[in-house]
């Protein structure tokens, strides 16, 4: 099969990605082989540290399905490795975003084209330092949160976790992150890259328009129609403290809303149990 050539591909770890993948298409069209992969990246990642019963289950039968239709571990691991080194020589980019659009596996029918990540950076920093002060909502609750409802590759998020890191604020321990996409693939590959980035939060698959997310940032809601996928930096210590803290809040605070879908909170640390609710 004669070599494919990719327009606009210019680092070494992007053209590794695309040898590896090419491989992968020989007998199966590239979207059904990048589904495959981020799938496959998602659940590893995601099942690594969110181990409710019902949705490990459901990720670990994914990734069973996907490894089988990739034709093995080998391939997939290799191509893992080269995402991880990308974003840790470079942080500051939406790798998957870039090559997703340059294999041309954007939607066009749902108008589905993404913000070339420049343009991300430029409004991330004008949102964050024209808006209200970050420290200052640091102080006053320990945290700030940053959401984007069409978060499509992450490149937003990426960006400001970058306009964080330039401010000198720890978004590790400090910034809470939420993105929600109808598109579960684009969802997976924002997953993907805000968890190996050390991006505490959520990635919702929904849409935003009929079901954005609801309840407390710190205990979205899921339900038939939220997909919830849990970064594993928001399973650290200093996330579920605040979750404990925030929970013993509610149960001192005025019960008038109680029993509305905006009232329940979910026991992220007991991974052994099905989650409660209160």
């Amino acid at each position: 099969m004669a070599k494919i050539k990719h327009a606009g591909v210019v680092n070494d770890y992007e053209k590794e990605f695309l040898k590896l993948f090419d491989q992968l298409t020989y007998s199966r069209n590239s979207w059904q082989v990048w589904e495959d992969l981020v799938t496959v990246m998602a659940c590893a990642i995601c099942n690594a540290a969110d181990r409710r019963k019902d949705p490990f289950e459901r990720r670990e039968a994914q990734y069973e399905r996907a490894i089988k239709n990739l034709g093995g571990m080998d391939i997939p691991v290799q191509i893992f490795s080269t995402v991880v080194m990308a974003l840790e020589e470079n942080p500051n980019q939406d790798f998957l975003g870039k090559l997703y659009m340059n294999l041309n596996l954007g939607n066009h029918w749902k108008g589905q084209f993404f913000t070339p990540y420049h343009v991300c950076e430029l409004m991330a920093r004008t949102a964050i330092d024209g808006g209200a002060d970050a420290e200052e909502g640091i102080g006053e609750k320990g945290y700030v949160s940053v959401a984007d409802c069409c978060v499509g590759g992450g490149a937003m998020l990426i960006a400001a976790a970058s306009v964080f890191r330039e401010k000198k604020i720890n978004y590790h321990n400090h910034v809470l992150f939420a993105g929600q996409d109808i598109d579960r693939v684009v969802a997976m590959m924002a997953y993907i890259q805000l968890s190996l980035l050390g991006c505490p939060g959520y990635i919702v698959v929904g849409d935003a328009l009929l079901h954005p997310i609801i309840g407390h940032d710190l205990f979205p809601i899921e339900d038939e129609h939220r997909e919830l996928w849990y970064m594993p930096f928001f399973m650290s210590d200093v996330w579920e403290m605040r979750r404990r803290i925030r929970l013993m809040q509610h149960l001192f605070e005025a019960t008038d809303k109680r029993g509305t879908d905006t009232d329940k909170y979910a026991f992220f640390f007991n991974y052994d149990k099905k989650e409660e609710q209160a």
